[in-house]
């Protein structure tokens, strides 16, 4: 008869490779704080000169707000979208709903440089590649299919009785979604929302197909940094990028409890 493992030893080993897993993440840290004009580990000496350098690099602050500005345009747009879709798709309001829900995740299962290139052709064909609206399209249409997942999960554990008790009580079809249904799915919403935010900041493959000079983001800045030379300014703005996603997640886990959904 198999036996489980005691829950210290489980414990102890998914503590060890948690730890494992944040290795590279500590060494990003670590060389961020390097007096060398190269990075190295461990650091030889401690300073605070390479942040510096990145906030008050005109460069990296361009690209920053490119990169926001896109994130939150395209998150915008992928909550309407995304949210709609998957009622429809929820209530069955569509026919053929489980196709459509296939087609509208595809973009997670289809390589992203193959996205891109897909983009690069059509936007090209069509006269509109150059613009910032194309980056706004490209970047929702592989945004989507995150908050399209996350909230059909916490649709799915809807009690449509308490939507039934609204309608009862005079409530019209928009104030029972609006004042009952959206709170109800507040956890997938906000974890679908995070998700689509990260992937849009971090995306390279798509936008470097689509982006102009003057539409350069903060990822595509730092792949192009990687390829000229690896200095420690590039680990000061991606230790900058993991202690805000950190301190995002942290506010939005208070905020939600999301934690709960997962």
């Amino acid at each position: 008869m198999n036996t489980l493992p005691p829950t210290r030893s489980v414990t102890a080993l998914a503590l060890l490779v948690l730890a494992f897993l944040q290795i590279p993440v500590l060494v990003v840290i670590l060389a961020s704080f390097s007096e060398t004009s190269y990075l190295t580990i461990p650091p030889q000496g401690v300073t605070l000169k390479w942040y510096e350098a990145v906030l008050s690099d005109p460069t990296y602050l361009r690209a920053l707000k490119n990169s926001l500005i896109l994130a939150c345009a395209s998150t915008g747009l992928s909550l309407l979208l995304g949210v709609a879709a998957a009622y429809a798709l929820f209530r069955r309001v569509l026919p053929g709903s489980e196709a459509i829900t296939s087609l509208l995740i595809s973009p997670l299962v289809v390589p992203s440089v193959v996205v891109g290139v897909a983009m690069l052709q059509y936007f090209t064909l069509t006269g509109f590649r150059g613009s910032f609206l194309v980056l706004i399209i490209a970047h929702v249409v592989i945004t989507v299919p995150y908050i399209l997942r996350s909230v059909l999960a916490s649709l799915s554990g809807l009690d449509l009785s308490v939507e039934e008790a609204a309608r009862c009580l005079g409530a019209n079809g928009l104030t029972t979604f609006r004042l009952v249904t959206l709170p109800l799915i507040k956890p997938g919403l906000v974890a679908g929302a995070l998700f689509a935010f990260v992937t849009s900041m971090e995306n390279v493959p798509v936008t470097i197909f689509l982006a102009s000079a003057k539409q350069t983001t903060l990822p595509i800045l730092i792949f192009s940094s990687v390829e000229m030379g690896v200095n420690p300014s590039v680990a000061a703005i991606s230790t900058l990028l993991i202690v805000a996603t950190a301190l995002v997640l942290l506010v939005a886990e208070r905020w939600t409890g999301f934690h709960k959904f997962a």
